[in-house]
């Protein structure tokens, strides 16, 4: 913010292609022209060439004060061109500061002895400084309008349209619309958000979720726009396209981010006005108790507050790209600071800290089977099933490397079971009631010791009449879940509830499963609405985890809502103010750290800004330090602010997505099952 946004680049989203105009922006919205670094390294040749003439040449003081004089130009108009814009607006601002020490140096090269150059090389190094601070200072601090650019970067311009006859053209992007089916190889860049129709392929979405494995998809599953497709060749029809991709919103949301202020900041604005007048005022009082222009220009340079300024953009910035990196979209930077002092969290149960999937939890065979043999049987007979326990089964026999069969003579009964033919033999599958009902004369309750209650789902299998075992299956908690809420706790939050519309049972086991003392089951939208309120009213600020589908009043009700697996899911995007691109809940501890981290980081900031002012301002005054070196000081402080707000970038770096451990277990063996590895919802 040295000479402010003479350089910032104001990111546009228009559809132009080839639309790479520089325009100026910042936060505070003044007019201002771009300035190229090659201009300011012309003007530095010139200023270089001022002292070289003057040393070997001693005669030549008239080419040399001319040669400064060219350079001052050079590198001072645009910062007084930028002042004079700020002034028709009717803004008094920081760069009316450096424009008079710049003007106030060349004034004194003008009524200096006739070939004198000392006053025209300090004003050009001046402002050389003040344009080489901005350059790195915006190279450096620009990481979410960087990141934004690489977003767009990412989406292809072109996309390969699938005709009604088979044959395939090329389109914009941007014509595409919704049900369109485009053709995606290996190595391209999805064009739109979609849902495989044909072909498998593996793709890298880390841009939107966070996750830096590749993903397999297979027909049915979704994409979206800017991943890219690693292997195979698929269909995918078009759900969103454009500006209302999920990219588009996660762009959207980076922008809206990067426009709101932390409190402190927004403090900062609102007396920075009178700054400018203070800084002129104690100039003037130099220049009437010393008569030393020098001096002048010394106090006006460095009190130039670049440091003080940058404290908190520099530090939200960074932070907003950390989180960004990781899948945690925060739409406003004020919830990033609240993030620190929230103390309560309050999760929802189903696809928050479980997986909201069936996932089979156990595999009881009769003494004469084996495991593995009970699951082959099961899942060739449910094999044409869509039933969830059905691919729950299939995706066990997948993992663990079990062949299926096709069954034959496949009948299924909605809610009780399926009768087929599996290598000749008749399988009876479903329900207790059901395998009675097929002639299976033994009582199979007296062989399970789970309770139905906690959650698990029971079924049992038949072959040629003979009762085989029984399968569990459930909806399981997240791997990581306990990890995560114990990291919470340890982060200092004091109290973290479940509230689940399921059965107390259900919801006790899961409770005891991850650690979570405080449970509350069977409620219904309005019982977690008013169970929020009651905590907040005790004083806590609370934070709401949820799926931002069914949970939307209970995230609207807390101090913060965060929407898990908000990936394509534009209701959890709108219904929450953080958005976690997928379902990783490790992400919640590091988004509290990252506050906390960020709150300190801006405290530092702020106030080595404060004493480097002040310490400034009184070695200027009292002479200790030259206009050149004013200039030096007031950059270097910039930068210690830009670099020791850098640090947060590299924050959450030892985060990768989680995933289940390998199974060693043989086909022989007894498999076991949790969770599929977290997808997006």
């Amino acid at each position: 913010m040295q000479v402010t946004s003479l350089l910032s680049r104001r990111f546009h989203t228009e559809k132009h292609e080839h639309d790479h105009e520089v325009h100026a922006g910042h936060d505070h919205n003044h007019e201002h022209i771009p300035v190229k670094l090659s201009q300011t390294l012309i003007g530095l040749v010139f200023i270089i060439n001022s002292y070289l003439v003057d040393w070997l040449f001693p005669g030549g003081r008239m080419a040399a004060s001319a040669s400064a004089m060219i350079g001052a130009l050079i590198l001072g108009a645009p910062i007084i061109w930028t002042s004079i814009q700020d002034l028709r607006r009717g803004v008094l601002s920081i760069n009316e500061l450096v424009s008079i020490a710049v003007l106030a140096a060349f004034a004194e090269g003008g009524f200096a002895a006739t070939g004198e150059a000392a006053g025209y090389q300090t004003a050009g190094i001046v402002a050389f400084f003040m344009l080489m601070g901005e350059i790195i200072e915006t190279r450096t601090a620009a990481g979410a309008r960087a990141s934004i650019e690489s977003l767009i970067k990412l989406t292809p311009t072109k996309a390969r349209r699938i005709l009604p006859h088979g044959r395939e053209e090329e389109v914009a992007a941007k014509d595409l619309q919704v049900g369109d089916v485009i053709r995606i190889r290996p190595g391209d860049n999805v064009a739109a958000d979609g849902v495989i129709v044909t072909g498998e392929g593996s793709f890298n979405q880390a841009t939107i979720t966070g996750e830096s494995l590749p993903v397999d998809k297979k027909p049915g599953d979704q994409v979206f726009a800017g991943t890219q497709n690693l292997t195979g060749v698929l269909e995918v029809r078009v759900t969103r396209a454009g500006e209302d991709t999920t990219l588009g919103r996660v762009r959207d949301l980076i922008l809206a981010a990067e426009k709101t202020k932390f409190p402190l900041m927004r403090i900062v604005d609102q007396y920075m006005v009178y700054y400018t007048p203070l800084v002129l005022v104690i100039g003037a009082l130099v220049w009437a108790f010393t008569h030393d222009l020098k001096r002048v220009i010394s106090v006006l340079v460095v009190s130039c507050p670049c440091a003080f300024i940058l404290a908190s953009p520099s530090a939200m910035v960074a932070a907003l790209s950390a989180a960004a990196r990781l899948g945690i979209l925060i739409k406003n930077v004020a919830d990033l600071e609240l993030a620190a002092r929230i103390n309560a969290f309050i999760f929802d149960k189903t696809g928050t800290l479980t997986t909201g999937r069936l996932a089979v939890s156990r595999l009881a065979p009769q003494p004469n089977i084996k495991p593995a043999e009970l699951l082959r049987i099961a899942a060739s007979a449910e094999k044409y099933s869509n039933h969830p326990a059905a691919k729950a089964m299939a995706d066990l026999a997948a993992e663990v490397g079990v062949p299926l069969a096709d069954p034959k003579n496949f009948k299924e009964t909605a809610g009780r079971g399926i009768v087929a033919d599996v290598n000749g033999s008749r399988v009876v599958i479903g329900r207790a009631q059901w395998l009675k009902d097929n002639g299976l004369a033994d009582d199979v309750m007296k062989f399970v010791d789970l309770d139905e209650a906690e959650g698990v789902s029971l079924v049992f299998v038949a072959r040629d009449g003979q009762f085989i075992g029984w399968i569990g299956l459930r909806d399981e908690t997240r791997r990581e879940a306990k990890e995560s809420l114990q990291g919470l706790l340890d982060a200092g939050v004091r109290r973290i509830s479940m509230v689940s519309g399921d059965r107390q049972a259900v919801a006790a086991r899961v409770a005891r499963e991850i650690g979570c003392e405080e449970v509350m089951a069977e409620c219904l939208p309005q019982n977690k609405v008013d169970f929020v309120r009651q905590m907040r009213s005790k004083g806590y600020r609370v934070a709401v985890v949820g799926d931002g589908v069914n949970d939307a009043p209970a995230l609207a009700a807390g101090d913060m809502g965060i929407a898990m697996g908000a990936a394509g899911s534009e209701v959890a995007i709108h219904s929450a103010t953080i958005a976690l691109m997928n379902n990783d809940l490790r992400r919640l501890p590091f988004l509290v750290k990252l506050s906390r981290m960020t709150r300190n980081v801006i405290n530092q900031n702020f106030l080595f800004g404060v004493f480097f002012i002040i310490g400034g301002l009184t070695l200027a005054s009292f002479g200790y330090i030259s206009p050149i070196i004013a200039a030096i000081m007031h950059n270097v402080g910039s930068l210690i602010v830009v670099f020791n707000s850098a640090r947060l970038v590299r924050q959450g770096e030892e985060l990768e997505p989680f995933r289940a451990p390998s199974s060693d277990s043989e086909a022989t063996g007894t498999p076991t099952r949790t969770a599929a590895s977290p997808q997006p919802a």
